[in-house]
């Protein structure tokens, strides 16, 4: 081989890595790789229990039968049940509304926005029982109630009264009364799945367009118009559709019908 001058040169290959590097290599990747699955089966465990117990009905040695991991392990990871309580908390509540926060943080009005994070932590209740489950158990928490979601719909009432769009006599109550319902409702929707749901049935329950007519109860308590109320809750839903250029998560709306809720009548058994 030659160069521009008619001088010989002599290619030069790499050099391959040497097998020791390599090994140790892979070897520290399939280590955190373990370490990551054992840490996810440890929460996955804890958020079984919890949600059905509550953190002080469970015991760590209960998860990590639970996960099928050594008692030690857990304080590999973990340095007590509180902490993987918190981490649970911070999961739950805190990723969940940081996902609201991009689905309806640039929605202008804060009664949508409030209607689009009723309607969709009730559906997510309902496709992810086990999250529904511990959100009931827990959203009425003091760290419930300060962070995540709670913090979210406090925030947009806030704006909300600011605005003169909602109109409550003490902003405190109304926090509770609407959290309180959808918890209510979450718990309603999971009693839907039971063979227990006839019981509900006889209370003049309806599973159609459920979660859209709790958005509109919940405007409803805030202040709006039930007519206003209900073509909001039924407006099209924005939720995440994989990732933009940006890397930030992009939009997109579902129709979901005619802007107005069905009046009651007769009873479908369809699931909604």
């Amino acid at each position: 081989m030659f160069d521009t001058r008619g001088r010989r040169v002599t290619k030069r290959t790499p050099s391959p890595e040497r097998p020791a590097v390599v090994a140790a290599t892979r070897s520290t990747t399939r280590g955190v790789r373990r370490k990551e699955e054992t840490r996810t089966r440890l929460l996955d465990a804890a958020l079984r229990l919890m949600a059905e117990r509550g953190m002080e009905g469970v015991a760590i040695s209960e998860i990590t039968a639970a996960a099928d991991v050594g008692f030690g392990s857990f304080y590999n990871h973990f340095e007590s049940k509180g902490a993987i309580y918190a981490a649970l908390i911070e999961q739950v509540f805190e990723d969940y509304a940081d996902m609201l926060d991009v689905i309806a943080g640039g929605l202008p009005d804060p009664a949508e926005a409030i209607a689009v994070s009723v309607r969709h932590t009730l559906m997510r209740a309902r496709g992810e029982p086990l999250w529904g489950r511990f959100l009931i158990r827990e959203g009425l928490s003091d760290r419930a109630l300060r962070h995540g979601l709670g913090q979210r719909l406090w925030r947009d009432t806030q704006r909300g009264i600011a605005d003169k769009r909602f109109f409550i006599a003490d902003p405190f109550v109304g926090l509770l009364s609407l959290k309180g319902t959808l918890l209510a409702a979450a718990a309603a929707q999971l009693h839907f799945m039971t063979p227990a749901s006839g019981v509900l049935d006889g209370l003049g329950a309806e599973r159609e367009h459920f979660a859209e007519r709790t958005a509109a109860v919940v405007l409803q308590m805030l202040g709006l118009q039930r007519a206003e109320a209900e073509h909001i809750a039924m407006r099209a839903l924005p939720e995440l559709n994989g990732t933009g250029r940006s890397g930030q998560p992009r939009l997109r709306t579902v129709p979901l019908g005619p802007p107005a809720l069905r009046r009651p009548g007769k009873r479908k058994s369809s699931a909604g």
